[in-house]
């Protein structure tokens, strides 16, 4: 079955009760039971909701792993995948991921005794040299936020199966339309649902896909027991999200490639940072692992500090000022001082992320309006 009839059909059969096409809102805590024990496979709402039941098969036949898991939020699910190691493991990670990831690793879960080592991961030398013993996860963002840097899912996973180290993958921005990270070799798959899975802005949503059926029960034994589950109104947004999945993704894809090429001409840009610029950094490697290269693009400005970019974020009118992605609309926004404002200024320029850095969310409006609109934004610079 080819995506675009997965995303429509994969997990998903008319309701046998009156054969509504689509999955019906199953809006109730609890089931009746006809003796103690014995009931149709549902009982209370935290463990299973039949709404969810069908958004998770439908999540695992798009990322082709054995088992999703459904959670309140993106880091809802990632809070699960990281409470799958113990006080003294150690993980590597990305050195630029999302902001609200770092917090979540170095604020919390870096209390309990698990460590954290932030590194670049265009060489697996550079993983390997703080490798040990203790490693037990390796997490992957590709591309990453905000910088869209491309990692080598495979040339990671095929390392860290030589170590026995588990690979998680935050397939966020590419969405399971562009990017399998299960077919090439991680075990592991997460994803803020809130964004392109949703795709309308209008729920908070967390999924993880599982490889093996073994990691997918652990996961959804800690679902269970924590309780971080989305309601039956939340799964129901994101399985409406996915039917339209391919088509928003691929429209968002061109608009980002048109607008990608219009600021690398616009002469108050400094750099472009999209993974389909052929100068961009591993853009052979994006070729290879991605369908497309997606519908983020990030750029910074010569007249780098904090006042420009708020110039230029509050001189768009199509681009709205918001956190989050991936919705119909076009977003604009400011790492610095939005996604990013837990990580200390220092580690963000390591990795490039200047003050004036600007976040596009490329939707699927117009691209001629689009361009007209950062175009004037830029000329009042």
């Amino acid at each position: 079955m080819k995506f675009g009839t997965k995303a429509i059909h994969a997990g998903i059969e008319p309701d046998p009760s009156t054969g509504a096409i689509m999955t019906p809102i199953f809006q109730t805590s609890t089931y009746v039971q006809s003796e103690p024990g014995v009931h149709k496979g549902y009982a209370y709402a935290r463990s299973q909701n039949p709404t969810r039941t069908v958004l998770e098969k439908n999540l695992a036949a798009l990322e082709n792993g054995a088992m999703a898991i459904c959670y309140g939020s993106g880091l809802a699910a990632m809070d699960a995948v990281l409470r799958l190691l113990n006080p003294g493991d150690e993980v590597i990670s990305t050195n630029d991921i999302y902001g609200g990831s770092y917090r979540i690793m170095n604020q919390v879960f870096a209390k309990y005794g698990i460590k954290f080592h932030f590194v670049g991961m265009d060489s697996i030398e550079k993983i390997d040299a703080v490798a040990n013993d203790n490693t037990k996860m390796i997490w992957v963002e590709t591309p990453t936020n905000p910088m869209l840097n491309i990692i080598d899912i495979k040339m990671v996973s095929e390392y860290a199966q030589t170590k026995g180290i588990q690979v998680c993958v935050d397939n966020t921005f590419a969405s399971p339309y562009l990017q399998n990270p299960i077919d090439l070799g991680a075990d592991i798959v997460i994803h803020s649902a809130t964004k392109y899975l949703g795709g309308h802005s209008d729920v908070v949503h967390g999924a993880v896909i599982a490889k093996e059926i073994d990691i997918g029960e652990k996961l959804k034994f800690i679902q269970n027991a924590v309780g971080a589950v989305p309601g039956p109104q939340d799964c129901f947004l994101i399985l409406r999200g996915i039917k339209t999945l391919h088509v928003r993704v691929q429209r968002a894809c061109e608009n980002a490639r048109k607008i990608s090429e219009y600021l690398m001409t616009n002469d108050k840009v400094n750099k472009v940072y999209y993974p389909g610029l052929e100068s961009h950094p591993n853009h052979e490697v994006a070729k290879r692992q991605m369908k497309d290269f997606g519908g983020m693009v990030s750029f910074d400005l010569k007249e780098d500090n904090l006042d420009t970019a708020k110039k230029m974020l509050s001189g768009t009118h199509l681009f709205a000022l918001a956190e989050s992605l991936g919705g119909v609309e076009s977003l604009i926004g400011n790492p610095a001082s939005m996604t990013h404002g837990s990580v200390p200024r220092e580690e963000r320029l390591k990795v490039g992320m200047t003050d004036s850095l600007i976040r596009l969310s490329v939707g699927i409006e117009d691209i001629e309006d689009l361009i007209q609109d950062l175009d004037k934004a830029l000329a009042k610079l």
